[in-house]
């Protein structure tokens, strides 16, 4: 019997199978999806089995991941609702779907773990908020969930209550990211330097900046006081930043996607 089985290989089950295979062997993971041509090009890519449905897929793995959104979780749970039992390990990871409504439709006793992955796991670097009752789980479980989730990124066990803010800080920032990235190059490129090189200039800045903060324990106001001399260009920016509503357009973007999760 496979270990971890994925329903779904979309953006996000796929990186997480890409991470998982970094600490897992090909022979323990199992996947299905709804497109046989993708669960052709996963296997042929990577070396993983596919199932012919997702009855299938549960019922040869302990840990199943539901990588499937929202909206399909109903029909998902229809096709594997008489397969799942106390001895599995159900991960989720759609934002609003709580641990109860999963219990509530796949039974009482069957155990959830809730997550929220993002997609740099494709690059085992990711990073991802769970949420499960530690008391419904064995030692020898908990440590394979701690190895699966750190297998493509970092992790760390948060109160299903702020689920929805994690969604926030990490599951759906990334898209944030990418649009800061895109705009820095595109001011840079105004100025004449090579988009090639502007993309590459602001992407290894970000990441540098991103492990500053993680790696020197610095608070990121410190951080950045460090790099602006008085008087000088960094601080002439962040003025500029501030006047535009820079940390202000943040906190909106989080206030809608926090109310999104709440609601779905």
């Amino acid at each position: 019997m496979a270990k971890i089985g994925f329903i779904g290989m979309g953006n996000m089950g796929y990186a997480m199978l890409k991470g998982t295979l970094n600490v897992f062997d090909k022979d323990d993971i199992l996947f299905c999806d709804a497109s046989e041509s993708r669960m052709n090009q996963v296997s042929e890519e990577t070396g993983v089995r596919h199932t012919e449905s997702n009855a299938e897929c549960a019922n040869n793995v302990k840990y199943l991941v539901l990588a499937v959104k929202p909206q399909f979780y109903s029909q998902v749970i229809k096709n594997i609702v008489n397969v799942v039992t106390p001895e599995h390990v159900v991960i989720s990871i759609a934002p609003g779907k709580t641990i109860k409504y999963l219990t509530d439709e796949l039974g009482f006793d069957v155990r959830v773990v809730r997550a929220m992955p993002n997609t740099p796991a494709l690059l085992g670097a990711g990073m991802t908020g769970i949420s499960y009752d530690p008391k419904l789980f064995s030692f020898s479980e908990k440590e394979i969930i701690e190895k699966f989730f750190s297998s493509f990124g970092r992790v760390r066990v948060i109160d299903e209550k702020l689920m929805s803010a994690v969604t926030c800080a990490s599951g759906s920032s990334p898209a944030y990211v990418y649009m800061f990235i895109e705009a820095m190059a595109d001011s840079v490129v105004k100025y004449g330097i090579p988009r090639d090189a502007a993309y590459e200039m602001v992407a290894q800045t970000v990441m540098g900046a991103a492990k500053m903060v993680l790696e020197t324990n610095e608070h990121p106001g410190r951080l950045k006081d460090n790099v602006c001399s008085p008087g000088g260009t960094t601080i002439a920016g962040v003025a500029a930043l501030e006047e535009y509503g820079f940390r202000n357009a943040i906190i909106k973007a989080t206030d809608a996607c926090y109310d999104k999760a709440e609601n779905m």
